[in-house]
Protein backbone atom coordinates (compact mmCIF):
# COMPACT_ATOMS: atom_id res chain seq x y z
CA UNK A 1 0.00 0.00 0.00
CA UNK A 2 1.38 3.43 -0.96
CA UNK A 3 1.98 5.88 1.93
CA UNK A 4 -0.61 8.37 0.62
CA UNK A 5 -3.21 5.63 0.27
CA UNK A 6 -2.35 4.36 3.76
CA UNK A 7 -2.85 7.84 5.25
CA UNK A 8 -6.27 8.12 3.62
CA UNK A 9 -7.26 4.68 4.91
CA UNK A 10 -6.21 5.49 8.47
CA UNK A 11 -7.93 8.84 8.29
CA UNK A 12 -11.27 7.09 7.79
CA UNK A 13 -10.93 5.06 10.98
CA UNK A 14 -12.80 6.17 14.10
CA UNK A 15 -10.94 6.97 17.32
CA UNK A 16 -11.88 3.65 18.97
CA UNK A 17 -10.70 1.77 15.88
CA UNK A 18 -7.41 3.65 15.96
CA UNK A 19 -7.09 2.90 19.68
CA UNK A 20 -7.43 -0.81 19.04
CA UNK A 21 -4.71 -0.71 16.40
CA UNK A 22 -2.43 1.38 18.63
CA UNK A 23 -2.87 -1.09 21.48
CA UNK A 24 -1.53 -3.78 19.15
CA UNK A 25 1.53 -1.67 18.35
CA UNK A 26 0.42 0.09 15.15
CA UNK A 27 2.58 3.24 14.98
CA UNK A 28 0.83 4.54 11.85
CA UNK A 29 -2.49 4.54 13.68
CA UNK A 30 -0.83 6.40 16.55
CA UNK A 31 0.53 9.02 14.17
CA UNK A 32 -2.95 9.51 12.70
CA UNK A 33 -4.45 9.93 16.17
CA UNK A 34 -1.82 12.51 17.13
CA UNK A 35 -2.47 14.59 14.01
CA UNK A 36 -6.20 14.40 14.71
CA UNK A 37 -6.05 15.67 18.31
CA UNK A 38 -2.80 17.64 18.60
CA UNK A 39 -4.48 21.04 18.35
CA UNK A 40 -6.99 20.27 21.07
CA UNK A 41 -4.33 18.94 23.42
CA UNK A 42 -1.94 21.82 22.72
CA UNK A 43 -4.61 24.43 23.33
CA UNK A 44 -5.58 22.69 26.56
CA UNK A 45 -2.00 22.56 27.85
CA UNK A 46 -1.37 26.13 26.72
CA UNK A 47 -4.43 27.34 28.60
CA UNK A 48 -2.99 25.98 31.84
CA UNK A 49 0.70 26.77 31.41
CA UNK A 50 0.54 29.96 29.30
CA UNK A 51 3.84 29.00 27.69
CA UNK A 52 4.20 27.72 24.12
CA UNK A 53 7.30 25.59 24.64
CA UNK A 54 6.07 24.03 27.89
CA UNK A 55 2.72 23.31 26.30
CA UNK A 56 4.43 21.44 23.45
CA UNK A 57 6.54 19.42 25.89
CA UNK A 58 3.45 18.64 27.92
CA UNK A 59 1.55 17.38 24.89
CA UNK A 60 4.47 15.14 23.95
CA UNK A 61 4.60 13.66 27.45
CA UNK A 62 0.83 13.23 27.45
CA UNK A 63 0.99 11.33 24.17
CA UNK A 64 3.65 9.02 25.57
CA UNK A 65 1.46 8.34 28.59
CA UNK A 66 -1.54 7.74 26.35
CA UNK A 67 0.41 5.36 24.14
CA UNK A 68 1.46 3.25 27.11
CA UNK A 69 -2.03 3.23 28.64
CA UNK A 70 -4.26 3.04 25.59
CA UNK A 71 -4.66 -0.70 26.00
CA UNK A 72 -6.59 0.09 29.20
CA UNK A 73 -8.98 2.47 27.45
CA UNK A 74 -12.46 0.96 27.81
CA UNK A 75 -14.54 3.55 25.99
CA UNK A 76 -16.44 4.80 29.05
CA UNK A 77 -15.89 8.33 27.65
CA UNK A 78 -14.87 9.61 24.23
CA UNK A 79 -11.21 8.97 23.44
CA UNK A 80 -10.70 12.70 22.88
CA UNK A 81 -12.02 13.40 26.39
CA UNK A 82 -9.70 10.74 27.82
CA UNK A 83 -6.75 12.37 26.04
CA UNK A 84 -7.68 15.84 27.29
CA UNK A 85 -7.83 14.51 30.81
CA UNK A 86 -4.30 13.11 30.48
CA UNK A 87 -2.89 16.39 29.19
CA UNK A 88 -4.72 18.37 31.91
CA UNK A 89 -3.16 16.20 34.63
CA UNK A 90 0.28 16.49 33.05
CA UNK A 91 -0.02 20.28 32.65
CA UNK A 92 -1.20 20.77 36.23
CA UNK A 93 1.71 18.65 37.45
CA UNK A 94 4.12 20.87 35.58
CA UNK A 95 2.44 23.99 36.92
CA UNK A 96 2.87 22.71 40.48
CA UNK A 97 6.56 22.05 39.94
CA UNK A 98 7.01 25.49 38.40
CA UNK A 99 5.14 27.26 41.22
CA UNK A 100 6.35 25.43 44.30
CA UNK A 101 4.62 26.82 47.34
CA UNK A 102 2.48 29.15 45.24
CA UNK A 103 -1.21 28.87 44.54
CA UNK A 104 -1.72 26.73 41.46
CA UNK A 105 -4.59 26.03 39.16
CA UNK A 106 -7.69 24.61 40.82
CA UNK A 107 -9.92 22.94 38.28
CA UNK A 108 -12.15 21.17 40.78
CA UNK A 109 -14.58 22.75 43.19
CA UNK A 110 -16.07 26.22 43.11
CA UNK A 111 -13.91 29.31 43.00
CA UNK A 112 -15.04 32.55 44.68
CA UNK A 113 -15.77 33.99 41.24
CA UNK A 114 -18.02 31.12 40.18
CA UNK A 115 -21.75 31.67 40.04
CA UNK A 116 -24.53 29.72 38.36
CA UNK A 117 -25.62 31.37 35.13
CA UNK A 118 -27.15 30.55 31.79
CA UNK A 119 -24.64 30.43 28.97
CA UNK A 120 -25.42 32.02 25.61
CA UNK A 121 -24.46 31.04 22.12
CA UNK A 122 -21.08 32.03 20.74
CA UNK A 123 -21.22 34.26 17.70
CA UNK A 124 -20.24 32.54 14.49
CA UNK A 125 -16.90 33.64 13.13
CA UNK A 126 -16.96 35.53 9.88
CA UNK A 127 -15.26 33.83 6.92
CA UNK A 128 -11.72 35.07 6.41
CA UNK A 129 -11.19 37.52 3.58
CA UNK A 130 -7.76 37.64 1.88
CA UNK A 131 -7.45 41.40 2.31
CA UNK A 132 -8.24 41.05 6.03
CA UNK A 133 -5.49 38.52 6.85
CA UNK A 134 -3.22 41.05 8.58
CA UNK A 135 -6.12 42.51 10.53
CA UNK A 136 -7.24 39.05 11.60
CA UNK A 137 -3.70 38.20 12.73
CA UNK A 138 -3.57 41.34 14.87
CA UNK A 139 -6.99 40.57 16.33
CA UNK A 140 -5.94 36.98 17.04
CA UNK A 141 -2.85 38.15 18.94
CA UNK A 142 -4.98 40.52 21.02
CA UNK A 143 -7.51 37.76 21.73
CA UNK A 144 -4.79 35.29 22.73
CA UNK A 145 -3.28 37.87 25.09
CA UNK A 146 -6.64 38.51 26.75
CA UNK A 147 -7.38 34.78 27.06
CA UNK A 148 -4.02 34.41 28.83
CA UNK A 149 -5.16 37.04 31.34
CA UNK A 150 -8.28 35.08 32.34
CA UNK A 151 -8.22 33.44 35.80
CA UNK A 152 -6.72 29.96 35.63
CA UNK A 153 -9.91 28.01 36.29
CA UNK A 154 -11.89 30.03 33.75
CA UNK A 155 -9.22 29.98 31.04
CA UNK A 156 -9.12 26.21 30.50
CA UNK A 157 -12.91 25.92 30.49
CA UNK A 158 -13.10 28.72 27.92
CA UNK A 159 -10.52 27.11 25.65
CA UNK A 160 -12.26 23.74 25.71
CA UNK A 161 -15.75 25.17 25.20
CA UNK A 162 -15.16 28.11 22.85
CA UNK A 163 -12.04 27.13 20.90
CA UNK A 164 -12.37 23.34 20.85
CA UNK A 165 -16.19 23.32 21.00
CA UNK A 166 -16.43 20.54 23.56
CA UNK A 167 -19.89 20.08 24.97
CA UNK A 168 -20.60 20.99 28.59
CA UNK A 169 -20.66 17.29 29.46
CA UNK A 170 -17.37 16.56 27.68
CA UNK A 171 -15.60 19.49 29.34
CA UNK A 172 -16.92 18.45 32.74
CA UNK A 173 -15.63 14.89 32.30
CA UNK A 174 -12.27 16.07 30.96
CA UNK A 175 -11.69 18.49 33.83
CA UNK A 176 -13.36 16.46 36.57
CA UNK A 177 -15.76 19.24 37.60
CA UNK A 178 -19.59 19.48 37.68
CA UNK A 179 -21.43 20.55 34.53
CA UNK A 180 -22.92 23.50 36.42
CA UNK A 181 -19.40 24.71 37.18
CA UNK A 182 -18.44 24.45 33.51
CA UNK A 183 -21.46 26.56 32.57
CA UNK A 184 -20.82 29.25 35.16
CA UNK A 185 -17.09 29.48 34.47
CA UNK A 186 -17.62 29.65 30.72
CA UNK A 187 -20.17 32.43 31.15
CA UNK A 188 -17.86 34.37 33.47
CA UNK A 189 -14.88 33.85 31.15
CA UNK A 190 -16.79 35.25 28.19
CA UNK A 191 -17.92 38.21 30.25
CA UNK A 192 -14.38 38.97 31.43
CA UNK A 193 -13.06 38.57 27.89
CA UNK A 194 -15.66 40.92 26.45
CA UNK A 195 -14.90 43.47 29.16
CA UNK A 196 -11.16 43.29 28.49
CA UNK A 197 -11.61 43.63 24.74
CA UNK A 198 -14.07 46.48 25.26
CA UNK A 199 -11.43 48.38 27.25
CA UNK A 200 -8.93 47.90 24.44
CA UNK A 201 -11.46 49.26 21.97
CA UNK A 202 -12.22 52.25 24.21
CA UNK A 203 -8.51 53.09 24.39
CA UNK A 204 -8.27 52.82 20.61
CA UNK A 205 -11.10 55.28 19.95
CA UNK A 206 -8.75 58.25 20.17
CA UNK A 207 -6.44 56.73 17.57
CA UNK A 208 -9.15 55.80 15.06
CA UNK A 209 -8.80 57.57 11.69
CA UNK A 210 -5.77 59.42 13.05
CA UNK A 211 -5.48 62.85 11.48
CA UNK A 212 -2.19 64.21 12.78
CA UNK A 213 0.99 63.94 10.78
CA UNK A 214 1.37 63.67 7.03
CA UNK A 215 -2.36 63.67 6.27
CA UNK A 216 -2.94 66.87 8.24
CA UNK A 217 0.08 68.58 6.66
CA UNK A 218 -1.01 67.52 3.19
CA UNK A 219 -4.50 68.98 3.59
CA UNK A 220 -3.17 72.24 5.04
CA UNK A 221 -0.69 72.58 2.18
CA UNK A 222 -3.41 71.88 -0.37
CA UNK A 223 -5.74 74.51 1.09
CA UNK A 224 -2.99 77.13 1.25
CA UNK A 225 -2.02 76.36 -2.29
CA UNK A 226 -5.59 76.81 -3.49
CA UNK A 227 -5.90 80.06 -1.54
CA UNK A 228 -2.75 81.28 -3.19
CA UNK A 229 -4.11 80.43 -6.60
CA UNK A 230 -7.39 82.24 -5.90
CA UNK A 231 -5.51 85.31 -4.74
CA UNK A 232 -3.81 85.67 -8.13
CA UNK A 233 -5.28 88.19 -10.61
Amino acid sequence: MQPATSAIAYGKLTDPELAQRIASGDKDAFETLMHRHNQTLYRTARSILKDDAEAEDTVQEAWLLAYRAIGNFRGDAKLSTWLVRIVVNEAIGRARKRKRGAEVIQLSGDSPEDRETVEGNMDNALPEQPEGAARRAQTRRLLEAKIDELPDAFRTVFVLRALEELSVEEAAVALGIPEATVRSRFFRARGLLREALSKEIDLAYGDAFAFAGARCDRIVAGVLAKLGERGKP
